[in-house]
């Protein structure tokens, strides 16, 4: 992180600050000050401390009003950028069909490919932002979006590009993940290996040549990828030097997480279904563990993630919202962090923790995001509430009172 000077711009005081570093909990800080300079947090301390030093320095001083300061929330797994919907799966579900069978009869993800292949750039675009913008009302400053609706090298193309626009035109940073391997297109039913070979080979390179790709990904299921096929894309993109993440464990325990593993994913997310010897494998390999409970909830799914597991087994718990239009129509970080809690049994800091500092590693950004340090970005999301576990309590409710990106506050309005 870049040292920084003590020449500040501005001083934010009477704050209570979660910085999700420390050893207390939620790391907490209380009746305190955070001093910034430019796009940097370079200082924390008392409020007494911090209103001295604003005068000496002749810096600009706000009151937090004994507000809580956390780290701006992170998003770490969602497929943002899609055409049409899947209401009428929603209904078919809750008249007993399950999401197996819905895939097997050429519906899920196949359906949304079909609509996103035929939208325009500008259509997909519109419909993405509106999804953000719901994202960002709840304290986001950082997203991971993914592909995967396109299985075809212009419709990825659009709809990575599309992603990239966002980032570039709203002040909240994008992470693009290419999901090369997602489900099997028609059109290569009978050509399997020449599918995953165009993906892991001319498209993804085509795709990186063109910035548009930060990470890849990979759907490894039964109705999905093997784990053979998931480690020849993820082998293509290690080559690359590109991160990886993997949909693992989702419906059943393929050793979908030893292979994420094995490769060095940042990631492997959903394990409904995992072995110990995932969660150890994971551990040793630093892969967090992506929760995304409102698609557990949407599947209404009984077998949830062996969270005591992965504790005992010391692996890092991440929480995402997985905005899908099939599995989990979700655009609220916040139920995503209760449901956590409710479904899934993590405490409150966990899930906190788990949408910034966690989140942050899950996509190798915990050296600039998700805690609140000196030298680190200054994201920051600003709550009306008397404790930190209340934005787990919440249903419903966005007690967000202003969010910092990049060491501004950022605007009510976006475009």
């Amino acid at each position: 992180m870049p040292k920084i000077s003590d020449n500040w711009d501005q001083v934010w005081v009477g704050a209570n600050i979660a910085t999700m570093a420390g050893a207390a909990p939620y790391g907490s800080i209380q009746h305190a000050a955070l001093a910034i300079k430019g796009e940097r947090i370079a200082w924390l301390g008392t409020a007494e401390e911090g209103r001295r030093r604003a005068r000496a320095q002749g810096t600009p001083m706000h009151d937090a009003q004994d507000q809580w300061i956390t780290p701006g929330l992170i998003d770490c797994h969602t497929h943002l950028v899609y055409g049409g919907n899947r209401v009428a799966e929603f209904e078919q579900r809750l008249c007993g069909a399950t999401y197996e069978d819905i895939a097997r009869a050429g519906g899920g993800i196949q359906s949304t490919v079909r609509e996103t292949r035929a939208a325009t750039q500008e259509a997909l675009y519109a419909s993405a932002l509106t999804r953000l913008k719901c994202l960002m009302a709840e304290g986001i400053t950082t997203i991971e979006i993914k592909s995967g609706y396109g299985q075809e090298l212009a419709a990825e193309r659009r709809s990575l590009e599309v992603a990239r626009q966002l980032g570039e035109n709203l002040p909240v940073s994008v992470r693009k993940t290419f999901l090369g391997l997602h489900s099997l297109p028609p059109e290569f039913a009978a050509q399997r290996q020449r599918y995953i070979d165009e993906v892991s080979g001319p498209w993804l390179a085509a795709l990186a040549a063109a910035g548009l790709v930060d990470a890849v990904d990979s759907f490894c299921e039964k109705i999905a990828f093997s784990v053979e096929e998931t480690e020849q894309f993820l082998q293509a993109a290690k080559r690359l030097n590109l991160s990886a993440h993997v949909h693992a464990g989702q419906l059943s325990d393929m050793g979908a997480a030893q292979a994420a593993a094995k490769w060095g994913a940042l990631s492997a997310d959903h394990l409904e279904y995992l072995s110990a010897e995932g969660a150890d494998a994971m551990a040793a390999a630093g892969t967090v563990a992506v929760l995304l409970p409102t698609a557990y909830f949407t599947l209404r799914q009984t077998t949830p993630p062996p969270v005591e597991m992965l504790r005992r087994a010391g692996v890092p718990l991440a929480v995402a919202t997985d905005s899908n239009p099939g599995t989990s129509p979700c655009t609220s970080i916040l139920l995503s962090m209760s449901m956590a809690c409710t479904l899934f049994g993590l405490t409150p800091e966990e899930a906190l923790a788990g949408t910034t500092r966690q989140a942050a590693r899950a996509l190798g950004l915990l050296d600039e995001v998700g805690t609140i340090e000196v030298g680190k970005r200054a994201d920051l999301a600003f709550w009306r509430i008397g404790q930190p576990a209340e934005l787990c309590y919440g249903l419903g409710g966005n007690p967000l009172a202003a969010v910092m990106y990049r060491g501004k506050i950022r605007g009510a309005e976006l475009p």
